[in-house]
């Protein structure tokens, strides 16, 4: 069954335009056909087509459920993005699929690209979002200067990933599961060692991410699955439906 993004179900009980147009005339859906909605909130409505008229598409909930979370925590990834943006977009596709809350564009001093249309970049999260069937679409932050960000508050872990000799922990090792974890990833060129220096001065910890180089994509993509797998809960659990 196909999932659609419906962000305001609850109070409109009407598909986005998008949406219906993918439900009316590709998949030819008629009143009376079920279908599978999400939120993005993390909750997951089953839902009849009720009315159909011209382009839009009314449905009435059958069932909601509000799954229990595959993860524990806040999972924030902020990350340089590359000069090349299929490389980005793959990324956010990706880290999707696997499991994130909340991803940032940095502006570093040595990044390749200063200016990101985020807008291409939603569309692809929610793509990804239907496709893993999951019930929350991850926040997208637009481009955030450096060194704005890492003083902006957060009361979970942090971490900042770099290549510069020195006392550098095991992300693996360094991660305290179920808590809020947030991790930086420099542009190809790297973070520069003032930026290290000032991420440290604000409380991130340096951490690696195993032996071989990475380029960014890579480096992100392996940070989001160590803190995905980090904050798992065993076993995993799933709400059952409720009827409204």
């Amino acid at each position: 069954m196909h999932l659609f993004y419906t962000p305001d179900i609850t109070t409109t009980l009407e598909l986005p335009q998008e949406e219906a147009a993918h439900a009316l005339r590709v998949l030819r859906l008629t009143e009376g056909d079920e279908v599978m909605l999400t939120d993005g909130k993390g909750s997951f409505f089953r839902a009849e087509i009720d009315v159909i008229s011209g382009k839009r598409c009314y449905v009435r909930i059958v069932e909601t459920s509000t799954p229990e979370p595959l993860w524990q925590g806040h999972l924030h990834l902020a990350l340089a993005p590359t000069k090349n943006m299929d490389r980005i977009e793959w990324f956010a596709e990706k880290a999707t699929e696997i499991g994130v809350d909340e991803i940032t564009f940095l502006d570093c001093r040595f990044s390749e690209r200063k200016v990101v249309k985020t807008e291409r970049v939603e569309k692809i999260l929610v793509s990804a979002m239907k496709q893993s069937l999951k019930p929350t679409l991850p926040r997208l932050n637009p481009m955030t200067p450096f060194m704005k960000f890492i003083t902006q508050p957060f009361a979970g872990q942090k971490f900042i990933a770099h290549c510069y000799e020195g006392e550098k922990e095991p992300l693996m090792q360094a991660l305290v599961p179920g808590e809020d974890a947030l991790v930086l990833i420099g542009p190809e060129g790297d973070f520069s060692p003032e930026e290290v220096q000032a991420a440290i001065t604000h409380g991130f910890r340096p951490i690696t991410l195993g032996k071989s180089r990475l380029r960014t994509e890579t480096a992100a993509l392996v940070a989001v699955h160590i803190m995905n797998m980090g904050a798992s809960p065993t076993p995993s659990q799933e709400g059952g439906f409720q009827k409204p």
